[in-house]
């Protein structure tokens, strides 16, 4: 008996964790392929899970000594443009199939078909074109990358530097009022950062900080101070105090014994306290709509480019991955240290 609930356990849990990775995995992959996808790719239906590397087109000859173009839509090849003017056909192959050859060199390829008749040519996509032509025709998409990436920093910084002395405080020492500060740092985070940024516009105009990236940072660090200061007190409280007092005995002075014996315990608290940092920061789109105006992030500016590219949704879709990638990469590179929070401390 036992051993047939096993195996029904067992069964429903594999079929939770399929759902769960279907779920997640099939969007994010046609979301990946539509950023790879070339203007007449994206008229396909139904559309490829996986992008083609290649575009293969068939040219015939006309009598007026032109070239005719047919693409293969999957029913069949339909004819797209006639001509043979270089400049044409490197501004249609670009646009339309990502394809970045130079109009000579395909007019010398097509004049084989003067003499052999319709042939077919197969020409590598530049994998990249989407991603290239976001940042080209899309307003300041470039100078909000850099202001998205010097943001995160600050309000890591600003949020890590005031979050964990303060929780460093919290687990040392004692104070009235003490415990309603805790709970009440947890209260802060509950509020959403959209729900400060009016206020926090008015003082940030007020001392000269509107539409400036430091002001930006310290919206962000607002809730994030808070969720650090009650991070690192868990952790702190957990670190031993013989080993700072041994430390001082000695000779180390209280900030060296902090620096070299403590910090280094509660790295794993400030790393997941960073990743949440960065993350407010890195993903945030409406309070930098409020707080904005020239110094826009880079995920204001994908959130606008989807409204406004209606015919090339690639280019947001590439946009999109851009944005994905760093937060990514960060919570990857930190990954391990957070997970040290649950036991996995090696000293």
């Amino acid at each position: 008996m036992m051993d047939k609930l096993n195996i029904v356990q067992k069964t429903v849990m594999a079929l939770i964790l399929a759902t769960m990775v279907l779920l997640v995995a099939v969007p994010l992959l046609a979301f990946t392929t539509v950023a790879f996808s070339n203007s007449v790719e994206m008229t396909e239906f139904p559309k490829r899970l996986i992008p083609k590397s290649t575009v293969t087109v068939k040219v015939a000859p006309t009598s007026e000594g032109e070239f005719e173009i047919f693409y293969d839509s999957g029913e069949g090849y339909e004819s797209i443009i006639t001509t043979k003017r270089a400049s044409k056909l490197e501004a249609h192959f670009t646009r339309q199939y990502a394809v970045t050859v130079p109009g000579e060199e395909l007019v010398e390829d097509f004049k084989q078909t003067l003499t052999n008749g319709p042939m077919e040519f197969t020409y590598k996509k530049d994998l990249f074109y989407n991603f290239k032509t976001f940042f080209s025709i899309v307003p300041n998409a470039a100078a909000a990358l850099k202001n998205s990436i010097i943001v995160s920093l600050y309000t890591i910084l600003i949020s890590l530097g005031i979050g964990s002395l303060a929780g460093f405080a919290m687990a040392r020492f004692q104070f009235k009022f003490k415990e309603q500060i805790n709970v009440s740092l947890l209260i802060v985070r509950m509020f959403p950062v959209v729900g400060i940024s009016i206020p926090m516009a008015m003082l940030l105009i007020k001392f000269g900080l509107f539409d400036t990236r430091i002001g930006l940072a310290l919206l962000y660090s607002v809730p994030n101070i808070a969720l650090t200061a009650w991070i690192t007190n868990s952790i702190f409280i957990g670190i031993n105090k013989e080993l700072e007092e041994a430390s001082m005995i000695f000779g180390a002075g209280s900030v060296q014994t902090f620096a070299k014996i403590t910090l280094p315990l509660a790295f794993p608290a400030l790393a997941a306290s960073s990743m949440y940092s960065f993350l407010t920061a890195w993903n945030d789109t409406i309070s930098a709509l409020i707080l904005t105006n020239k110094n826009q992030t880079l995920s204001l500016v994908v959130y606008k480019a989807i409204g406004t590219t209606s015919s090339g949704i690639q280019y947001a879709a590439a946009g999109s991955i851009v944005l994905i990638l760093p937060a990514l990469v960060f919570t990857f590179i930190i990954r391990k240290y957070i997970g040290q929070m649950w036991g996995g401390v090696e000293l």
